[in-house]
């Protein structure tokens, strides 16, 4: 099964399983499909984290990228920065996707990288037919950037997404062959192209021409990190998600945190994931970065007794969540599982849309702009610093119980992520309902303060009991704020049940 949110990255994923691979071979021709039929949201110079269940235990891999050794605090003031630019080279960090498909097929995978990466090259060459949400996503994508984007080093972007000064409409067919190249390459060389070969070369000659400081010593010295993934017991199961820099430990402190109350309506639900997300996230702004630059550890944050006092300042009214005292101590998902028992939750993304607005000429790499989330306050663990991580809002996640796999999960869309996260798991595991109900059901956005987004299908009665519990709602009618998700559980006897994301052009391929 794989769970994605394009129908012809599911069906990747599903060709390279008929062809023998199992679903890490799976997920890396569905997540290479998604940089050609979904560019929008995620590219080739994109990061991406993975969870993978395999032989009876849980993996983790962080391919999100450090800023290069020459982007520095005095680079950012010298160009009259005051915060990270949402697009340019100061927003460029080191994309880590394609060194992230590598080791996940050396590792785990049956075929080569090049054979995954296969089904992308011919979408890329022969064309696809726009999707109408992705044609809808193109088009704001090229008005925002007519505006945002002046000088000369944008020039490809536009050649190779606009050529006629405006986006592809629904079922217009679009090639990409720069890209299918570059795919190419990254197969045959298992990534060594785009780190250290010619691949390499043009990104640094581009950034060269162009006023960039990326270096093939920044490219040459990445390297994806396998990590252990976190985790909170909830309702009788174990919630799986990456460890910082990404924001896992928001959705997970969240559930910790709700894991101790039992509400006695909807309202009262949906009031208390609410308050504990705000909690999470005051938490994480303040303390979440790179590893080696946090004040917190993980652990503190999770800790039982800290969790404890969380949990005692929820009550009736909404509160102004402020960061607490621990003790010391544009995106894509998709998922896939196989017939061997093996199962993957990734996760890429460029950040904001289509990225930096930065397209590599002759490579259709559009690179990513995740440097946008660096702090420029020296005394803040995500202050930029050369060859750092940034805070990376996404994040795959994953459930067990009493160490057997039920399944991977996600929910993409920045700072939505750990909220869909939590909607759905507790949707899952606290109402039990089935994964595509989970997904289906109508969802809340936090904005900031009291300030609450729900989805114009929130029954009215919900929306008036938050209101008089303090909570300022506002209503919304387009599904776009409240993030794309898919989920895929194993039951006991081996079936899988997969759920897709009604708010987009979700699919579950099967075999």
């Amino acid at each position: 099964m794989v769970a994605t949110s394009h129908p012809l990255a599911a069906q990747a994923g599903i060709q390279i399983m008929q062809e023998g691979g199992n679903a890490i071979d799976a997920a890396i021709a569905a997540a290479s499909a998604l940089t050609v039929v979904e560019p929008t949201a995620n590219g080739i110079g994109s990061d991406a984290f993975a969870i993978v269940w395999s032989d009876g235990k849980l993996y983790g891999l962080n391919s999100s990228g450090p800023a290069p050794r020459h982007l520095t605090l005095d680079w950012m003031k010298s160009r009259g920065f005051a915060q990270p630019p949402a697009y340019g080279w100061g927003s460029v960090t080191v994309p880590g996707a394609p060194a992230a498909w590598a080791a996940l097929s050396r590792r785990f995978g049956r075929l080569s990288l090049a054979s995954a990466l296969a089904p992308a090259v011919i979408l890329a060459e022969i064309g696809h037919p726009v999707t109408d949400s992705v044609a809808a996503g193109w088009s704001r994508a090229v008005d925002r950037f007519k505006q945002a984007l002046r000088g000369t080093e944008y020039q490809e972007w536009f050649r190779v997404f606009a050529p006629q000064g405006v986006g592809p409409v629904p079922g217009e067919l679009w090639r990409l062959p720069d890209h299918a190249k570059t795919l190419r390459d990254i197969g045959e060389t298992e990534a060594n192209a785009f780190y250290r070969g010619t691949i390499a070369q043009t990104i640094v000659d581009f950034a060269r021409k162009t006023g960039g400081v990326i270096s093939m010593d920044d490219l040459g010295s990445f390297a994806p990190e396998w990590v252990e993934p976190l985790s909170v017991s909830f309702r009788g199961y174990e919630v799986w998600e990456m460890p910082p820099n990404c924001q896992g430990l928001i959705a997970l402190t969240a559930l910790g945190i709700l894991e101790g109350l039992k509400p006695d309506s909807p309202e009262e639900r949906i009031h208390y994931q609410i308050e504990a997300l705000k909690l999470g996230f005051a938490d994480g702004f303040a303390y979440i970065g790179d590893p080696t630059s946090m004040r917190e550890s993980a652990q503190a944050l999770l800790d039982p007794n800290y969790l404890r006092s969380r949990r005692a300042l929820l009550g009736e009214r909404a509160i102004q969540a402020t960061a607490g005292r621990p003790p010391r101590g544009g995106t894509v998902y998709l998922a896939t599982a196989d017939g061997e028992g093996n199962m993957v939750s990734l996760i890429q993304s460029n950040y904001r849309g289509f990225g930096s607005g930065l397209v590599v000429p002759g490579t259709g790499i559009a690179l990513q702009n995740r440097g946008a989330l660096f702090s420029l306050d020296p005394g803040h663990p995500n202050c930029l610093m050369p060859g750092k991580r940034p805070f990376n809002t996404i994040i795959p996640g994953f459930v067990t119980c009493d160490g057997r796999p039920l399944g991977p999960f996600g929910v993409m869309g920045g700072y939505m992520q750990p909220q869909g996260h939590v909607q759905v798991i507790c949707r899952a595991l606290d109402q039990n309902l089935n994964p595509q109900a989970a997904l289906d059901a109508p969802r809340f956005y936090w904005k900031e303060g009291n300030r609450v987004a729900v989805e114009a299908s929130m029954p009215e009665e919900i929306v008036q009991s938050l209101r008089k519990r303090g909570h300022e709602i506002e209503v919304v009618p387009d599904p776009l704020p409240f993030g794309r998700g898919q989920i895929i559980w194993r039951d006991p006897e081996g079936v899988l049940q997969g759920g897709t994301e009604p708010r987009t052009d979700g699919h579950v391929a099967v075999w």
